[in-house]
């Protein structure tokens, strides 16, 4: 009872820290994860932990499904030079570093737990990135490279943080059974994605029950990761290219009135998992701290503080050292521009809830496994309160250039789709037609039906405007003329317009 009395307790502490991060215009994640280290350094508490499969399965699958449901097709491909250097070049670099200077402080540490240390702090954790970045709002193209890593890092990352640990065990490396793995792993992930999508797609098509439809969603998510890792393959890739896939079906293929309840759903269970993610970062503090022999703390906190300015520090020389490639610098207005936006993106390494996941799933008796634990620590705290403290304020000295949020693509599909609606009533005719056209251009939205819809003719002539208007929308991101997000807007327009008349 004491445990769900003080989870209570702590979902309540977390609402009104991000009423008042938002107040104060501070990403919330921050300050969750400094509330959490705060109550775990209360005594009597009662100590709360999850085991590290279930972390990683409870909070990071949900996030990165939303995540990648949310993620434009079009402007990912477009920007995919920076974020395959992100996603593969930085997370080696950061590994390499890292292992590097865990063995100069460190010299009997040996180099596959430093390899392990290296890779598990490699990757800007996906909840944190996008948490933050949704704060703060960067320009659009920044948040699409930012959240395009997010989305797959991880995948690398854990592969060589695995691929470490087992030669521990095994008391040695050999790359030539390493790079196939790799290969075979990351190809057999994305198919196993996509032919999930497509298989649970097909299901969800024909419920039309809004709870049984809510609740089938979350259990393909969880059910999609849980498979994937019983396969040994990646759950981060598998479970993004099923949220990738799924996301591209035509909203034609759902009830409206199921999108539009499970959508608000998703935000909401979202929102709680976030929060639940970063306090369960700073309460993970109590159990990293028993785990130090006393005394040790003293020797170990100095190059774990060394260690986070490598982090930090290595991701940024590397996306400025990127930014001078001349691809990269032609896609924005000016250099200066090039550099803002390098800055930026360098600066938004936030670690989170996978890195100490991963801390806490060595083995016991791994080498130097309390050390690893401390700096894991250090290094998620210190990067949400480093870095997304100061990311805002960043953007607002670089006074960066708007470079739009989709409004013109908005109003594009909006046209499109109202210019197909109207076609969709030539083939009726009477004093509705011009009623319906009317409620058209409002978009018009009531909470039931108008009496003069519950004619069947009236229902006829809705129902051949929104699948005129949908079948147009889809048209426009099926070439690549609008992104996903100017497609959801109009997408949600578009169940508003036909909820308004009953079901």
């Amino acid at each position: 009872m004491l445990i769900f009395e003080t989870l209570l307790a702590m979902m309540l502490g977390a609402v009104l820290l991000s009423m008042l991060a938002q107040r104060a215009g501070l990403p919330y994640p921050t300050l969750l994860a400094a509330a959490g280290a705060g109550l775990a350094l209360m005594p009597d508490l009662p100590s709360i932990s999850l085991p590290p499969d279930l972390i990683l399965a409870l909070f990071v699958a949900p996030i990165l499904l939303d995540a990648a449901h949310d993620m434009s097709l079009r402007d990912l491909r477009r920007n995919w030079r920076p974020v395959f250097s992100l996603v593969v070049v930085a997370v080696g670099l950061t590994t390499i570093t890292v292992a590097a200077t865990a063995k100069w402080f460190i010299p009997d540490m040996p180099w596959a737990a430093a390899v392990a240390l290296g890779a598990l702090l490699a990757p800007p954790d996906a909840v944190a990135a996008l948490a933050v970045m949704r704060q703060v709002q960067p320009p659009r193209r920044i948040r699409t490279v930012i959240e395009g890593e997010s989305l797959l890092n991880d995948a690398s990352s854990l592969l060589i943080y695995r691929l470490a640990v087992a030669s521990v065990a095994a008391g040695g490396f050999d790359v030539t059974d390493a790079v196939p793995a790799f290969v075979l792993v990351a190809f057999g992930s994305a198919l196993a994605g996509w032919f999930l999508a497509k298989l649970i797609g097909s299901v969800l098509r024909s419920v039309e029950d809004v709870a049984s439809a809510t609740i089938l969603q979350f259990v393909s998510t969880f059910g999609v990761w849980l498979l994937a890792e019983r396969l040994h393959l990646s759950g981060v890739i598998t479970v993004v290219t099923f949220g990738l896939t799924t996301a591209r079906a035509s909203s034609a293929a759902i009830p409206a009135i199921v999108r539009v309840s499970s959508f608000a759903t998703w935000e909401t269970v979202t929102f709680v998992l976030n929060v639940l993610a970063f306090l369960l970062v700073g309460l993970q503090l109590r159990s990293v701290l028993n785990s130090i022999e006393p005394g040790g703390l003293t020797s170990m906190i100095g190059p774990a503080l060394a260690i986070l300015a490598v982090v930090i520090v290595v991701r940024l020389v590397w996306v400025l050292t990127y930014r001078a490639f001349p691809q990269v610098s032609s896609s924005f207005a000016t250099p200066a521009e090039s550099l803002k936006a390098a800055i930026v993106v360098g600066w938004s390494g936030m670690r989170g809830i996978v890195t100490l996941a991963a801390a806490l799933a060595l083995p016991e008796g791994f080498p130097y496994r309390d050390f690893i634990l401390l700096t894991a620590f250090v290094v998620v705290l210190g990067t949400l309160v480093v870095q997304g403290l100061t990311l805002k304020p960043l953007l607002t000295w670089l006074n960066m250039r708007r470079d739009g949020d989709g409004q013109d693509e908005i109003d594009l599909a909006r046209s499109v789709a109202k210019r197909a609606a109207m076609d969709g009533l030539k083939r009726f005719q009477g004093p509705a037609v011009a009623a319906l056209k009317h409620k058209y251009d409002a978009i018009y939205v009531s909470h039931g039906s108008d009496p003069d819809d519950t004619d069947g003719d009236m229902k006829s002539m809705r129902q051949a405007m929104v699948q005129a208007a949908r079948g147009a929308i889809d048209a426009l991101r099926d070439s690549g003329t609008i992104g996903d997000e100017a497609y959801r807007q109009i997408e949600e327009e578009l169940d508003w317009f036909e909820l308004s008349g009953g079901r």
